[in-house]
């Protein structure tokens, strides 16, 4: 999408959202504001402590009718702020807020068609589908902030009518490391709006979001042996391989522009659960749906100094200009069809079918610019192409009760470039009773083409044609068993991979310099199985004691090859208690620990994580092995607490340093940062 027609969506969308704000509220909601002032008033010093009147939806929920949800105003999770730390989504990643992330754990993507194969900002993306719309009786407002990784994150959302609410949301970070060009920056604005009409049969979804996010790469630093031997100078003085500054310092920078448009339609009987109430959903028997998405992805290399250390493989140029755009229009038809009884005290022996179509148009463009400094001419290469995807979309589901619901999801794209390309699954969700518990069955059968990184690169460093990679066939199965009771969950997976594709470094059994950091795309030729299990479970002593646990263990006949640990554990041991009757306080400490696995490299004018090459032999014709870090616990030493509207935490990473390890890494040459104090805060406001 062109800036001229980014700029038209923006002033069209401001311009729909804006000129109702000066319209007359309606009396009921004016008369239930007042009601609330009136009590607010008659109380010396009062505050409301809760957001009972501020409730939101999303997409994923207004796919199956129209309900909404409270705010989670409690503190449990509030400290992990950062993506890359999910303590049960686990990852590895080159040292700093921001910067290039990979999944710990083995989670393969259950996507279809086309993708470009660039992830290592994913964990940042502001994602359009994951937009909140609120239903807020009062400006609903939120500041959010915190220190030593500079993370800022600012919304408002507000009913300019009872049917009709607008919002807005801002986030920024600001992440600068420890070592030299260490720094990660990025700018996500958003503003939506959701319409309902007064019939609660049409309902509008739309928002606008950008994402723009810069990733500094230094190459790593040239001393590999900070941890292991006295230091000539502090850290922050250790010599990378890449050293420019400000504006000529090299990155990677990544646009994601979004508008999004969705509208539905409620046709035939309507029916209500919890009618009157906050918690009233709306439930349609036949319900037609159209989706509009406009997406701009960019993804750029630059670099404009020489490399004499050895960052980037060998040969290249001063001047590095790498870049790859994809726009993408994509319509998404569906149509849902719902047989059940007409009692809707709870719902029993519901029939539900859902067909949709999506068409995907395609403009796709990669290239680069490539200028030693001393030479003033410019050579430019690109590819350009467009094409498109035509997918049909099914879901059945048959729910007996409340106690058993059964759901199959068909993807099938039937013609385009990935034709071919389809995701067959189906889960059954079985409670028992809320003592004994829930067990969910679940599976899929996926043929997915891999992604196009994989089969064409065109960049300064890399380039390389594969028009012969075979689809991914990936066959899943798993079984869970939670029950909330006991705080007691356990999860056995299997999954059987045909046709793994990855990245790894050029055969090179002589060790020839000119053939490192050179990364080429492998298909694994025997299939790949790996068993994972997976447990959780909370315990509380005396009240106000908690210990919460997480554990995973995987197993595969090709783990190497996965460059995943075999063990993940995550353990939680905190206090909890009131503080003068109106603070609520934890303070605990965290303990993360894996297994060491191989560990991958990192090819920074890509962005991919990659195997390296251990063939061969050394200098004294010894076998060159893979590279497995010492693992040891790392422990993270916390406090959060609550007053009134507001939320804070105050943490100490990697406070173990020195007891075990005076460092460690989870990326080759990547060094992680050393202990630091961090703390967030969070505001709402109801008024």
């Amino acid at each position: 999408m062109t800036k001229q027609l980014r700029n038209y969506f923006l002033l069209f969308l401001l311009c729909f959202v804006i000129t109702p704000i000066f319209a007359q509220e309606q009396e009921e909601w004016g008369s239930d504001l007042d009601s609330l002032r009136q009590a607010e008033e008659a109380q010396q010093d009062s505050i409301i402590y809760n957001a009972s009147y501020i409730r939101y939806t999303t997409l994923d929920r207004l796919k199956t009718g129209t309900f909404t949800i409270p705010l989670d105003t409690t503190l449990k999770g509030f400290q992990y702020y950062n993506p890359q730390y999910n303590p049960r989504n686990p990852s590895i990643n080159l040292g700093n807020y921001g910067l290039a992330t990979r999944d710990l754990l083995f989670n393969p993507s259950t996507e279809i068609g086309f993708r470009t194969g660039f992830h290592s900002l994913e964990r940042y993306l502001l994602n359009p589908d994951s937009i909140r719309y609120y239903r807020a009786r009062a400006p609903y407002s939120e500041l959010y902030f915190v220190s030593g990784d500079q993370v800022f994150s600012a919304k408002i959302a507000q009913n300019i009518k009872p049917n009709w609410s607008i919002g807005a949301l801002f986030n920024a970070s600001l992440a600068r490391g420890i070592f030299t060009n260490q720094r990660y920056n990025d700018i996500q604005p958003a503003i939506y709006t959701w319409y309902e009409s007064k019939n609660h049969r049409y309902n509008l979804l739309s928002n606008l979001v950008f994402n723009t996010m810069n990733a500094t790469e230094n190459g790593s630093i040239l001393n590999d042996s900070i941890f292991t031997a006295p230091l000539e100078n502090s850290l922050d003085a250790q010599e990378a391989r890449l050293r420019q500054q400000r504006e000529q310092r090299p990155r990677n920078t990544w646009t994601d522009h979004t508008f999004f448009l969705r509208q539905s339609m409620f046709i035939g009987r309507l029916d209500t659960l919890n009618k009157g109430t906050q918690e009233q959903q709306i439930l349609p028997t036949i319900a037609v749906a159209h989706t509009l998405r406009l997406n701009q992805k960019k993804f750029k290399f630059f670099k404009n100094e020489s490399d004499p250390n050895g960052a980037l493989p060998f040969g290249g140029t001063d001047l590095t200009n790498d870049s790859t755009m994809l726009t993408t229009i994509s319509n998404d038809f569906m149509y849902s069809f719902s047989l059940r009884g007409k009692s809707v005290s709870f719902i029993k022996n519901e029939i539900k079918l859902d067909v949709g179509l999506q068409h995907d148009l395609m403009f796709y463009k990669q290239g680069r610019d490539s200028l030693t400094l001393e030479d003033a001419d410019a050579s430019r290469t690109a590819s350009d192409m467009s094409f498109q995807n035509i997918t049909l979309k099914a879901g059945l589901g048959y729910r007996l009760s409340d106690r058993v619901n059964i759901i199959g999801d068909f993807r099938q794209i039937i013609t385009g470039r990935n034709f071919g390309d389809f995701h067959y699954g189906a889960s059954a969700n079985l409670l028992y009773n809320n003592t004994v518990g829930r067990l969910v069955l679940s599976g899929y059968f996926q043929n997915q083409s891999p992604e196009y990184n994989f089969e064409s690169m065109n960049y300064t460093y890399h380039k390389w044609l594969n028009e012969d990679l075979s689809k991914i066939r990936t066959t899943n199965l798993s079984a869970t068993y939670e029950n909330p009771r006991f705080k007691f969950s356990a999860k056995a997976e299997y999954y059987l991979i045909n046709n793994y594709t990855y990245y790894k470094e050029v055969d090179n059994p002589n060790h020839d310099s000119r053939l490192f950091r050179v990364i080429e795309v492998a298909q694994h030729g025997a299939p790949i199985n790996l068993l994972r299990f997976t447990l959780g479970k909370d315990f509380t002593f005396f009240e106000r004691w908690h210990f919460d646990n997480y554990v995973v263990y995987q197993k595969s006949d090709f783990n190497n090859i996965l460059q995943t640990p075999e063990w993940y554990t995550w353990h939680s041991f905190y206090y909890n208690t009131t503080l003068v009757k109106v603070i609520n306080l934890n303070i605990g400490f965290d303990v993360r620990f894996n297994t060491p696995y191989v560990a991958p490299s990192y090819a920074i004018n890509v962005g991919q994580f990659y195997l390296p090459y251990y063939g061969g032999t050394d200098v004294n014709e010894n076998e060159v092995k893979p590279v497995e870090f010492s693992t040891y616990p790392i422990v993270d030493a916390w406090l959060t607490a609550t007053l009134k509207r507001t939320n804070f935490f105050l943490r100490y990473d990697y406070a173990n340093k020195g007891l075990f390890s005076n460092g460690y890494y989870t990326v080759r040459r990547y060094p992680m940062l050393p202990p630091g104090l961090r703390f967030g805060v969070s505001w709402k406001f109801y008024d």
